[in-house]
């Protein structure tokens, strides 16, 4: 069997060069000394947690190069960003911790505490979040199962918006244009008084793309408020987004046929006819009452998506409709004191969460009205959870808590066999299914000198198969249901912090077994998703800054991830392969090294230019889980460069992306039936962005 050959990154790419000093770019670089997080559902101080955390600031998204939300995400250590067009992270992934194709339902997003992931496959829609619309993004590596339950096996993010603030009273907006046609306007303005505020935004995005047929037009509005009384604080968020999106398809390529469309036509497509639209809005209000006896918390949350999109499969076409209404209410209580010879702060709370979802199929949106498919599902999912924060001694800290969350899924299908296209098929028998789990967390953080913190931790998550994973075609082309087991992970960390609250060095080592791992099985017919054997991953996380000069400083981000498949093997069929060996196999789509780095440089008080580097390993392809195809996804080095000045109020930027006009693509997978064929998503080449943005707050 071939085994992996493995690529270390050059040397000179082992530094991450990051943020200025400068009179004007001064304000936007100052770390505060005390760093403000939600860990527990509660705004506390960082350093009384112990977590692996990375906080990342408007001010820290403000100066990078990139674009997009998954590519700000992707430069920091332990996360992979996965694109599949490069157009505005359309369909984009981040993976953090290793799972691949699977990233996208074991790594938790959240925004403003909230969970974006939800009970079908279509993963995180990242346009509907406005980058100026973020105030901080918190990253939870390996943790956040207790507080948040299921889908958080490699942990969380979570996604601040900005509210009105004291001083925060003004307007502020920006346009860009640059490559592919590409135009996008941004505008906020705020207003505080004494004891309320109230912001709002837009945001209008439209490109061309890179690829023939990726037209892509996105709009974003939102409202937000907070107002504080003398015991109860209070914020809601009003917020709708809208895409319209073509969709290329892959170039494949099939040496035996002397085919090699990445080659002969980067950019074209094969799917002319394909769109996706998607339409969302999302209402939430949060109250907290500061009470004599702590601190008692509610979160009311609502959100729905409807989702229509067209694939033309040859001339076998099918068109789907999805709604999708999703209700959560997170009531949370906190209390700090002394027991048993030690500071406690106890969070307790409850989360429940309804999804509704509801999918028709036909043949064209003309004919949906008479679909030959109709699911719905309805998902419930209710926990309970208590997390304690034990405060030994001034250096050393404790955090223990657990979780016990029940899920409730009632799925129905039907099959109308005059409708038009629906001659073949059938519809699955009804399916009902009960699971239950459990999460706990134990971790300690110890100050052993000034400014030097050791973190251990261990961690037990878990999460649940959703709607899409579920509903499978059976050998004989029947619909069915298939329900899956929970999947459990338990993880194991060891840390060192160097710094304080924002520290210049952190560095993590991480294992982690995961058992009933939920994935596709690419080899048997008819199975579709199932519960895995024995997967471990294990891997090694650093992150670094320090000033070179009082102009220029340097910081540092280094993964080591190396996932793998313990045991087993899958039946396979004679079209694909049979009893395919999973043992010692490294996980699809999974890079052994991951390395970034960039440079920030205050040329002159009002100038700062910005280099970043990005090196990703080479990777298995999707559904090559015997590791047995003689391609893979070639490592790649990319770099990009942005230089800003600013006049008053003014800021003019220019950014230039993949400078070095590199070929590369992020995706690919292989075909089961063919044996050299494959098909990848090729990224652009060099492109550029000119943007000027004002800001009066």
């Amino acid at each position: 069997m071939q085994q992996p050959r493995q690529k270390h990154p050059p040397l000179v790419a082992g530094l991450l060069v990051a943020v200025s000093a400068g009179p004007n770019f001064a304000a936007e670089i100052s770390r505060a000394p005390e760093v403000i997080v939600t860990a527990t559902r509660f705004d506390d101080a960082i350093e009384r947690m112990a977590v692996n955390a990375t906080v990342i600031t408007s001010e820290d998204i403000a100066r990078s190069a990139a674009r997009t939300l998954p590519e700000i995400l992707g430069t920091r250590a332990g996360i992979v960003s996965r694109d599949l067009f490069g157009n505005a992270g359309a369909l984009a992934s981040v993976d953090m911790r290793g799972f691949g194709a699977t990233a996208a339902q074991n790594t938790l997003i959240l925004i403003d505490g909230r969970r974006l992931n939800d009970v079908d496959q279509s993963g995180v829609q990242w346009s509907s979040i406005p980058l100026h619309a973020i105030e901080r993004i918190e990253i939870l590596r390996g943790g956040g199962a207790v507080q948040y339950g299921d889908g958080a096996s490699a942990g969380v993010i979570n996604i601040i918006t900005r509210h009105p603030g004291a001083g925060r009273t003004g307007p502020a907006g920006s346009v860009q244009i640059g490559s592919f046609d590409t135009r996008e306007a941004n505008l906020s303005v705020s207003t505080f008084g004494e004891t309320a505020g109230v912001r709002a935004f837009a945001r209008n995005y439209e490109s061309s793309g890179y690829r023939d047929n990726n037209h892509n037009r996105e709009s974003n509005f939102g409202l937000s408020g907070t107002w504080s009384g003398s015991t109860i604080d209070a914020s809601w968020r009003l917020a709708a987004d809208r895409q319209g999106i073509r969709l290329p398809g892959a170039r494949r390529v099939q040496p035996s046929a002397g085919v090699d469309e990445l080659a002969s036509d980067r950019r074209g497509t094969s799917t002319p006819r394909d769109y996706a639209q998607r339409d969302g809005n999302e209402a939430s209000l949060d109250v907290r009452w500061q009470a004599a006896v702590g601190e008692l918390a509610l979160g009311l949350g609502y959100r729905d998506k409807a989702q229509r999109s067209y694939f033309d499969f040859g001339g076998f076409p099918d068109y789907r409709d999805i709604d999708l209404d999703v209700v959560n209410v997170q009531p949370r209580y906190r209390w700090r004191g002394s027991g048993w010879g030690a500071t406690h702060t106890l969070v307790a709370g409850f989360d429940f969460a309804r999804w509704d979802y509801a999918l028709a199929r036909s043949n064209s949106s003309g004919n949906v009205g008479q679909p030959f498919t109709r699911v719905g599902a309805r998902q419930d999912n209710a926990a309970v959870y208590l997390l304690d924060t034990v405060e030994l001694t001034d250096a050393l800290v404790l955090n223990a808590g657990a979780r016990h969350e029940r899920q409730r899924i009632d799925a129905t299908d039907e099959h109308d066999p005059t409708a038009p296209g629906g001659a073949f098929g059938s519809a699955a028998r009804d399916g009902i299914d009960r699971n239950s789990a459990q999460a706990y967390e134990l971790g300690a953080r110890w100050r052993v000198a000034p400014q030097v913190d050791l973190i251990a931790r261990a961690v037990r998550s878990f999460r649940f198969a959703n709607v899409d994973e579920i509903y499978e075609t059976s050998a004989f082309f029947t619909q069915q249901f298939q329900f899956l087991e929970p999947q459990r992970a338990t993880t194991y960390e060891l840390g060192i912090a160097l710094g304080g609250p924002l520290p210049w060095l952190q560095v993590s080592a991480f294992h982690m077994d995961v058992k009933n791992e939920i994935r596709l099985d690419p080899y048997s017919t008819g199975v579709g998703n199932r519960n895995m054997p024995l997967l471990q991953r294990t891997g090694l996380e650093i992150e670094a800054r320090r000033s070179l000069q009082s102009n220029l400083e340097v910081s540092g981000a280094y993964t080591y991830t190396r996932a793998r498949f313990k045991e087993g093997e899958l039946p396979g069929t004679t079209f694909t392969q049979t009893d395919v060996s999973l043992a010692g196999r490294t996980v699809p789509l999974v890079p052994r090294h991951k390395l970034d780095a960039a440079l920030d440089w205050t040329l002159t008080a009002a100038t700062r230019l910005r280099a970043e580097a990005r090196y990703v390993g080479e990777q298995y392809m999707e559904n090559d889980e015997a590791n047995s195809f003689e391609r893979r996804i070639p490592a790649y080095t990319v770099v990009d460069l942005k230089l800003q000045h600013r006049v008053g109020r003014f800021t003019a930027s220019l950014t230039l992306a993949n400078l070095f006009d590199h070929k590369y693509y992020a995706y690919a997978v292989r075909s089961q039936f063919v044996a050299d064929r494959f098909n990848a998503y090729p990224l652009p080449e060099r492109t550029f962005w000119f943007g000027l943005a004002y800001d009066g707050l």
